[in-house]
């Protein structure tokens, strides 16, 4: 399956998780839910994966860790702020570079409507 049918998949369950919560709870919330069907859907999902970095040839742990990553190829980087800004979409972009993935979303589930706080995220690696 690729990321993009991935990505379908994922963002429908967001929207379920968003609709029943709704907005202003803490990241972590919807982080669990949002984990939870996923795994429930029968993809595979990591929670809280490690990204380690490489830095001439030593690998350093900087506690860089990706929220969820999805069948080993989308990164899922979950907010619950008032507006998502260029630190959010930076910070998406480097566990995608230092992971070498091709796909991410960015979600602020602080919004009335999810589509309102999605990002899609490429990297041109």
């Amino acid at each position: 399956m690729g990321e993009n049918e991935i990505s379908r998949i994922v963002i429908g369950l967001a929207i379920e998780v968003h609709n029943a919560l709704g907005p202003g709870l803490l990241e972590s919330a919807y982080k669990e839910c949002l984990f939870y069907k996923i795994n429930k859907s029968g993809l595979f999902v990591e929670k809280e994966k490690i990204m380690p970095l490489f830095f001439e040839e030593v690998k350093l742990d900087c506690g860089y860790r990706i929220d969820l990553l999805v069948e080993k190829k989308l990164v899922l980087e979950l907010k619950s702020v008032e507006a998502l800004n260029d630190v959010h979409l930076a910070q998406t972009l480097t566990y995608m570079k230092l992971g070498k993935y091709k796909l991410g979303l960015l979600m602020n589930f602080n919004v009335n409507r999810l589509k309102d706080g999605l990002k899609r995220v490429v990297n041109g690696l």
